[in-house]
């Protein structure tokens, strides 16, 4: 007899379990690893993607926490005066990083669902005297903030966690101002992959099991109203998913 598929709620606890636990680790002064819960090194996520020049002008604590499987900042082209919205910022490596590439006269917003991950961003922000930022709470299906309020949508490895996905991208799209633009580092299945066959390559906390396939993305991208949207694998995290780089853009008119 096999057991019942968790709940929607359970994912969602799991998940927030998880990241809690990520950042009680870090704040102690101890190594987590990256999606899978354990200290090994998998240069599939986390810090390994970030260039050195990336790492040297953050708190180490920014970096020890990141958990994502690629680097979004470097693919969004960021430019002077625009405002980021990071999606699932968990410790704000990437806000922080965004708020260097923006400047003085951009704004970066981080937006997680978890206290202790909140409590930790905050704190790295502090460390790294970055002025232009604020942290969120909230949920990626539910971003608290207004209607066209921000001109880059960022997100690393977290979409493939959400239980919700097309109220995810519906969200990027509200928040965008017009000819806003997302770049996105996610986990994403190759089109064969059956949802059974991603639940057998890694857990859905492990940012595995829930991972969009490339036609997924793209058909839930345009079906929310982006336009010129793109998927493209960088590297295999499992066989047949990929880390992968999502662009697409909200249209002007």
């Amino acid at each position: 007899m096999t057991s019942a598929s968790p709940t929607k709620e359970q994912l969602l606890d799991e998940v927030r379990q998880r990241y809690a636990q990520a950042a009680t680790a870090v704040g102690g002064g101890k190594a987590t690893g990256c999606c899978t819960g354990d200290a090994t090194v998998d240069e599939s996520f986390g810090a390994a993607l970030y260039d050195s020049t990336d790492q040297e002008v953050l708190p180490a604590e920014a970096i020890a926490a990141s958990l994502g499987c690629g680097n979004p900042t470097a693919v969004a082209e960021l430019r002077a005066g625009e405002k980021v919205l990071d999606l699932g910022s968990g410790g704000g490596i990437d806000v922080l990083l965004s708020a260097r590439r923006v400047g003085e006269t951009g704004f970066a917003y981080g937006v997680d669902m978890t206290d202790e991950m909140l409590e930790l961003a905050r704190a790295n922000a502090e460390k790294a005297a970055a002025t232009n930022v604020e942290f969120l709470k909230g949920t990626i299906e539910d971003v608290p903030l207004p209607d066209a309020s921000v001109d880059v949508v960022i997100s690393n490895c977290v979409i493939n966690l959400s239980v919700d996905k097309p109220k995810v991208l519906a969200e990027m799209f509200r928040v965008l101002a017009p000819g806003g633009r997302i770049g996105i580092s996610d986990v994403v299945a190759e089109d064969h992959l059956t949802s059974d066959d991603r639940a057998d390559r890694g857990s859905y906390v492990g940012c595995i099991a829930g991972a969009l396939s490339k036609q997924e993305y793209l058909t839930g991208l345009a079906a929310v109203g982006f336009v010129d949207a793109e998927v493209e694998f960088t590297h295999e995290a499992v066989p047949g998913m990929h880390g992968a780089i999502v662009r697409a853009t909200k249209p002007v008119a």
